[in-house]
């Protein structure tokens, strides 16, 4: 998962700052010198760490740090603070015309970063948000481009413009446009052509495509997992065409995560999304101050709220809400529980996204592979033993073991931590009263009041 490794060696030299009483400079310099090795192994370009490190270390060496009762937490909050700055501060959104008028949306990329599905995430955000997006495939190129880009606007439930792959660029983005314009469509995003690497001829598409018509704004993809790369790719991109905002893809893959550090100091863009996943609803809107906080390992409960609040069935969470109090939590409820759980992109991560449980990936409570194991040996038991889990005895258990193809121990044990899970169920009211009401019901009912204990 992106920024793990970052995550857990920046912890190790913070958890040595909590342990000294007083900091001296020195141990300032040697603190922030494996935050430099760190930051640098992630990916993250070697001008960027370089400031980075001048501006923590100007701050966190002075009389009000070296002199606080905690001098630990402050370099940490120094860090932080430092951290959100290099990546924007701010959550920036796309910029629209009102919605009287066309926005024109130019993606741009190179082949592989997932722009064409990306096109698609962006349109459905901004159709769940009021807007009505036309989808144009503009890539003549790439085999089964306009496909894709038509089965996944389909998904979305968003129309696609498209001319076939015979026909000039310029003359399908122009068409497109005077297509919104005659049937009430005022966001128009075209999915332009990508190339295995930059070159002359791509980059005289773009600008031509913007010369002729009226583009309010170019958003570059690129693929986090290529590191460093994608940072000079986006470095290219906006001093040959100018670009607006950056999305960026794959930041659920196994990067070093260098890339969502280093893009806003190297092209002045802002980072507007993140893809956290393969699903069309796998996109996430950037926020600064939420990404510095998974990285250093402070968890991220608003995104997981969020994501709680889409993903959970209203519903669902309000009869879960009612049979927690009544305490008739059966094994169909877990099932139900493990599917909001893939919903909202599996066990890990959700986990990255709550305070220090960052610290217990790897563990068996974050075993993705035993949640399958777990889900097979429910499905093996018959709608009764479901339903009412006191009906277990041992042959009940060693049919339900042969037909889950597991050993009859781990069905003993999930009988006997699902009787755990369910009094912990019980303690979770004051969760699911929170402010944040549906959301947290979710997280509540798959929690278990905070202490965060899966019966696998």
């Amino acid at each position: 998962m992106a920024f793990e490794s970052l995550s857990d060696k920046l912890q190790n030299v913070f958890k040595n700052l909590r342990g000294k009483g007083r900091l001296s400079e020195a141990d300032v310099k040697a603190a922030l010198k494996e935050v430099k090795m760190a930051l640098l192994e992630a990916d993250v370009s070697f001008k960027v760490v370089k400031q980075f490190i001048k501006s923590v270390q100007d701050r966190a060496v002075g009389e009000e740090v070296l002199g606080s009762l905690q001098p630990g937490q402050m370099v940490i909050k120094i860090v932080h603070e430092e951290m959100i700055r290099l990546m924007g501060s701010d959550m920036t959104e796309i910029a629209l015309k009102p919605s009287g008028e066309i926005t024109v949306i130019m993606m741009i990329g190179l082949q592989g970063a997932g722009k064409t599905t990306t096109v698609a995430k962006i349109g459905g955000k901004l159709k769940a948000a009021g807007r009505k997006p036309l989808l144009v495939a503009c890539d003549v190129y790439r085999p089964a481009a306009i496909q894709q880009l038509q089965i996944n606007g389909e998904r979305q439930g968003l129309p696609v413009f498209a001319m076939g792959d015979r026909q000039n660029l310029v003359n399908i983005a122009k068409a497109s446009i005077e297509h919104a314009g005659k049937n009430g469509y005022n966001v128009v995003i075209l999915d332009t052509a990508g190339r295995l690497h930059i070159d002359e001829d791509m980059m005289d598409e773009l600008i031509h495509i913007k010369e002729a018509v009226s583009v309010d704004q170019t958003i570059l993809v690129v693929d986090a997992m290529t590191g460093q790369d994608a940072v000079n790719v986006a470095g290219m991109f906006h001093e040959k065409i100018g670009i607006d905002g950056v999305i960026l893809t794959k930041l659920d893959g196994d990067t070093r995560g260098g890339a969502a550090l280093s893009i806003r100091a190297v092209t002045g863009k802002p980072i507007l999304y993140v893809g956290m996943g393969e699903k069309l609803s796998d996109l996430e809107a950037f926020y600064p101050d939420r990404m510095a906080s998974r990285i250093l390992g402070m968890g991220d409960i608003l995104t997981l709220i969020e994501k709680a609040e889409m993903e959970v069935d209203e519903e669902k969470a309000r009869e879960m809400s009612q049979k927690l109090r009544k305490a008739e939590f059966d094994y169909n409820d877990f099932l139900d529980q493990m599917s909001q759980i893939k919903k909202m992109g599996g066990i890990a991560s959700i986990m990255g996204m709550l305070p220090g449980m960052n610290q217990m990936k790897g563990m068996p409570e974050a075993d993705e592979s035993a949640l399958k194991r777990v889900e097979a040996m429910i499905l093996s038991m018959t709608p009764q033993e479901r339903a009412n889990p006191a009906l277990m005895n041992p042959s009940r258990k060693r049919r339900i073991a042969k037909g889950a193809g597991v050993d009859i121990s781990e069905v003993n044990r999930i009988v006997k931590q699902f009787d755990q899970m369910k009094k912990m169920m019980k303690q979770m009211n004051g969760m699911m009263n929170s402010k944040k009401g549906r959301g947290m019901s979710g997280l509540g009912s798959m929690f278990g009041g905070g202490r965060f204990k899966m019966p696998f």
